[in-house]
This record gives structure tokens, C-alpha cells and sequence, in this order.
């Protein structure tokens, strides 16, 4: 939340109602929950454990009603939810209109960014997080492991021939497309199994990019090998415009996670979105 205008936008509500209702719920709580300026409104300290805490307890009622009520009774309400772009773009949203069948009367507010957001201060319900989790305050429920894939598009390949070992990546003169989230930082390498685990092979590349849409297109240019998750390849390797390579050496795979702010039982709409987008996924879970 950016002001207590767009709030008051979101609830139907005037403007005035909104701070009204703020100001008597700090009166009544004892602390400051915002930080107001004339551009923001941001949550104190207090306001986030305010929140949070609130957020356990609104889960709890609606567990507790979910106790007697009739459990073929649809789903109601507004579930927001964050995700990354080409998760968004390539699974998630083509696969929405079985969702909206499924829950008519439920409203979606689905934000796709490549960058961690707030789940507190910017009052998502759930998250899809790919990778590690680095904020252990969260609570986070394990989907499942997404596939990785290596992947060069024809052009490249026939410039420089396709690889069936890691010899052939030294010897062929393969490039690779470096995706860094922060530009001047030790790169990666190509991943590859080794062992009980995973090791990294230096290989040159003239383009290092730190957008995941960008290391896609600069893969279907023929700029250089890439190594991505196969949710956002998929498409293009169904169409020719990339080629998977090297399909016994592919990287380690991603995990996948629901991730919620509170510790305690997860809504229905919660609990509804998991199982569903669990079998969205599994086409693409190792």
C-alpha cells in the first residue's frame, strides 16, 4: 500500500473514512502502525507485527468457520498472490480459466515480478518462490522440484555443433549467456551433476544479463548456451526455436515453494490455490 487513497480506492471507501479508522486503531492499540508521508504510507515496526499477527488471526476464524460449514461451498472473496514473470506468463495464466471455473466467486489479484516481495508490507496472501528460502520468518510448503534444462537455438548449434559430453563444451568452442543478479559478481559457471551432487564448468560468453526474459531471448538469438528452468522453455522447445542439449547433465533442479506470511493454518483460498497449482506444476516437477 503506496497511500491511504489507493486503500480507500480498494475498499469503496472515501479517503477520510480510511484515516479515521487508522487513527482510532492506533488511539485503541497504543503505537504508530504507519509511517505517513506526503508519497507513502509504510507499516512501523509495530505495524508489521500488527499485521502479521492479525493475519494469523483472521486464518483462524475462517478455519474455525470452515469447521461446520458445508464443505462443497464456494469460495469467496480476494486471494493475491506473486510469482515470477515467466512462471506467470508461460504456466500459470493459460491454465487460470480451469482456476475461475473451479471458484466463479473468487477474485485473483496475481502480481508477477522477478523480485522478492513483502508478503507482509504488501499484503499477499501467498507467494510461488523458486530457489532457496532465505527469510526464515516465513512459513514455506514444498511443491515439488522444477526441471532445469540446457538449451541453444538451432543457429547456434549449427555454428558450433551439438555437445554430447562436457569435452565436447571445451573442445567445440561453446559459449554460454552469464545470468547474474548483480553485474560484477563471481559468475556461475555451467552446472552440471558431479557426484552425489553439483559442480561448475567455466565457459567464455560475450553477454552477461541479469533479466530473466533477456537470458531467454538472448538464448533464442544464438548468443550462447543458457541453462533455465523448463516452465519458461517449454514453448520454444516445443516449436523448434530452442533445442535442448546435454539432457543427462542438466542442472540441478529448483524447488518450488508455496510460501505464507503466518505460522498458523493456512485459509481455504489458501490451501484451495496450493493444491491447484501443485498440478499445474507437475508436468514440469523432476
Amino acid at each position: 500500500m503506496t497511500s491511504f487513497t489507493r486503500a480507500a480506492e480498494s475498499l469503496g471507501i472515501q479517503k477520510g473514512r480510511v484515516s479515521t479508522v487508522v487513527r482510532t486503531l492506533e488511539r485503541d492499540v497504543g503505537a504508530t502502525l504507519f509511517h505517513r508521508t506526503t508519497r507513502s504510507v509504510q507499516l512501523t515496526e509495530d505495524g508489521r507485527a500488527f499485521y502479521a499477527r492479525a493475519r494469523d488471526l483472521l486464518a483462524e476464524v475462517e478455519e474455525l468457520q470452515s469447521m461446520f460449514a458445508d464443505s462443497g461451498a464456494p469460495l469467496r472473496g480476494k486471494l493475491r498472490v506473486d510469482m515470477s514473470t515467466e512462471l506467470a506468463r508461460n504456466v500459470v495464466v493459460p491454465a487460470l480459466p480451469q482456476w475461475f471455473a473451479a471458484h466463479p466467486e473468487l477474485e485473483l489479484e496475481l502480481s508477477s515480478t522477478d523480485r522478492r516481495v513483502d508478503l507482509v508490507q504488501e499484503g499477499f496472501d501467498c507467494v510461488i518462490r523458486l530457489g532457496p528460502i532465505v527469510d526464515e520468518t516465513l512459513v514455506a510448503r514444498p511443491l515439488g522440484k522444477l526441471r532445469m534444462v540446457n538449451a541453444a537455438s538451432p543457429g547456434y548449434l549449427k555454428r558450433y555443433g551439438v555437445p554430447h559430453t562436457l569435452d565436447d563444451l571445451r573442445i567445440q568452442g561453446h559459449q554460454m549467456v552469464h545470468y547474474t543478479r548483480t553485474f560484477g559478481s563471481k559468475l556461475a559457471g555451467w552446472e552440471y551433476p558431479h557426484g552425489d551432487g553439483y559442480a561448475s564448468l567455466p565457459l567464455p560468453g560475450l553477454m552477461h544479463v541479469n533479466n530473466v526474459q533477456a537470458y531467454h531471448a538472448a538464448g533464442l538469438a544464438g548468443i550462447g548456451l543458457i541453462q533455465a528452468g523448463y516452465p519458461g522453455l517449454a514453448q520454444y522447445i516445443r516449436s523448434g526455436a530452442l533445442v535442448e542439449v546435454l539432457p543427462d547433465l542438466r542442472p540441478k533442479p529448483l524447488d518450488a515453494w508455496l510460501v505464507v506470511a503466518h505460522r498458523r493454518n493456512l485459509s481455504q483460498r489458501v490451501r484451495a490455490f496450493m493444491n491447484w497449482i501443485e498440478n499445474v506444476l507437475e508436468p514440469y516437477f523432476d
